[in-house]
């Protein structure tokens, strides 16, 4: 029997995709939000594709703040951009 992949929706194109395919942004217990590669940090979490154009439209439609209930510091979004240019922010 083959075991069931986890999937979780991208805030930029709205797609459903594998968990492990997209970016975790999580908003923690204390309120600061970072980005979180390995999947199991405690907090609130929101997905994304890892491709600029959904960073873009998850940018301009801020939905990603609204997932998580708070306002995305421009860092956490700089960040993300570097990450799915290949670099390591």
């Amino acid at each position: 029997m083959q075991k069931k992949i986890p999937q979780r929706q991208c805030m930029g194109c709205r797609e459903r995709k594998n968990k492990r395919d997209l970016i975790r942004v999580v908003r923690g217990t204390d309120g600061t939000v970072n980005l979180d590669f390995g999947g199991k940090a405690p907090g609130r979490g929101a997905y994304i594709c890892p491709n600029p154009e959904c960073l873009k439209k998850a940018l301009r439609s801020k939905a990603l703040d609204r997932s998580l209930e708070v306002t995305i510091p421009e860092a956490v979004y700089d960040r993300l951009a570097k990450e799915m240019e290949g670099g390591n922010g």
